[in-house]
């Protein structure tokens, strides 16, 4: 695989050394994946909304629904989306729920229910409570948030299958492991526990994916 190279985000390099240093796993896979990085995905309401349509579904058939939805509106705005029909993003291949999803998700944009302003100064948790708030988001959708569009370094998003499975993979011969078990091995990560997890995404699939 040719590794991507991107701009590192300011604490990346940091975070490298720290959990070099004090994870076995994490000393071996760093190497192998050059100069790739964490990058940051779109503005906030495209990110959202991007998430919203991905749910529950193929990451393969996300990307043909997010293609045929993105088409509709002039630009990917919370006012534009508002101004769609309801049959359009249907035939989009949105489902009813989705779309009711989708327009909450406008609806709080467009009427400022979200400090969007001050996320920059807000912690973690404060937005992930602001974000859940929107029908259709749940702590792993604002998780991912926090981590592809916001880029916090210290995120540990337990109810990632795939961080399940890579810790289970690496740390454990391939064993199953439990929540309390994972939370456990990324104790040593903080406090850059999102560099670990993109790490142990890529164990398992070389090519970043987007949310």
């Amino acid at each position: 695989m040719e590794n991507v190279v991107c701009e590192l985000p300011p604490y990346w390099q940091d975070a490298c050394r720290h959990l070099a240093k004090k994870d076995r796993v994490m000393k071996r896979l760093i190497p192998q994946f050059g100069k790739a990085c964490l990058q940051s995905r779109g503005d906030p309401f495209a990110t959202l909304a991007r998430s919203v349509v991905g749910q529950q579904i193929s990451v393969k058939a996300a990307q043909t629904v997010w293609d045929r939805f993105a088409k509709l509106p002039e630009q990917m705005t919370p006012q534009q989306v508002l101004r769609l029909k309801i049959d359009d993003m249907r035939a989009a291949g949105l489902s009813s729920r989705k779309v009711e999803y989708m327009v909450d998700l406008a609806l709080h944009f467009d009427q400022g229910a979200l400090h969007v302003s001050d996320w920059a100064s807000m912690d973690d948790e404060a937005i992930i409570t602001e974000l859940v708030a929107i029908r259709g988001i749940g702590r792993w959708t604002a998780e991912m948030f926090l981590i592809f569009h916001l880029m916090r370094p210290d995120v540990l998003p337990l109810d990632d299958v795939g961080l399940i499975n890579g810790i289970s993979r690496c740390y454990f011969s391939g064993d199953t492991v439990s929540r309390s078990d994972a939370r456990e091995v990324a104790l040593a990560w903080a406090p850059y526990r999102t560099v670990a997890t993109w790490y142990i995404w890529r164990s398992l699939d070389p090519v970043p994916v987007s949310y």
